[in-house]
């Protein structure tokens, strides 16, 4: 069974709906070849060549005694977005630059999430809702 996503720009941000999730969340990295330790559950982990990220509550992080970086709420836009769509992020992406809210976008098989800093998350949605109210045209947010 085949299972796909809105990919029409206007629609997805019409019916973003952000919500803003409980917790703080810290960006980690451990070696390559290194286990996950057992007593993480984190949200988001990622291989690359120079170490493993794990993305996880800051209180799983310190209780662990890991180092950390980009204290971090995290936003879910929940439109079911499809792989493919093309321009979503870009368009919530200049709009929180243009608001000097720094995002980490991250893509996963329902829904797209962003990571924004502590302090900034309510600004964060806010822009996000007004983006949500009056998208701009695709031609305008391709230029």
């Amino acid at each position: 069974m085949t299972v796909t996503g809105e990919r029409d720009l206007n629609v997805l941000l019409k019916q973003m709906k952000p919500e803003l999730r409980p917790g703080i969340f810290v960006f980690c990295t451990i070696p390559a070849d290194a286990n996950i330790p057992a007593a993480l559950n984190p949200l988001l982990t990622f291989r690359e060549q120079e170490g493993t990220t794990l993305v996880i509550l800051r209180e799983e992080a310190e209780a662990a005694g890991l180092s950390y970086a980009f204290p971090s709420r995290l936003i879910t836009l929940t439109v079911h977005s499809a792989l493919d769509a093309v321009g979503f992020l870009a368009a919530i992406t200049a709009r929180l630059a243009k608001a000097g809210i720094s995002a980490n976008a991250v893509s996963a098989f329902h829904h797209d999430h962003l990571f924004v800093p502590v302090d900034r998350a309510d600004e964060a949605m806010a822009a996000l809702s007004e983006l949500s109210l009056s998208p701009p045209s695709q031609d305008a947010s391709m230029a």
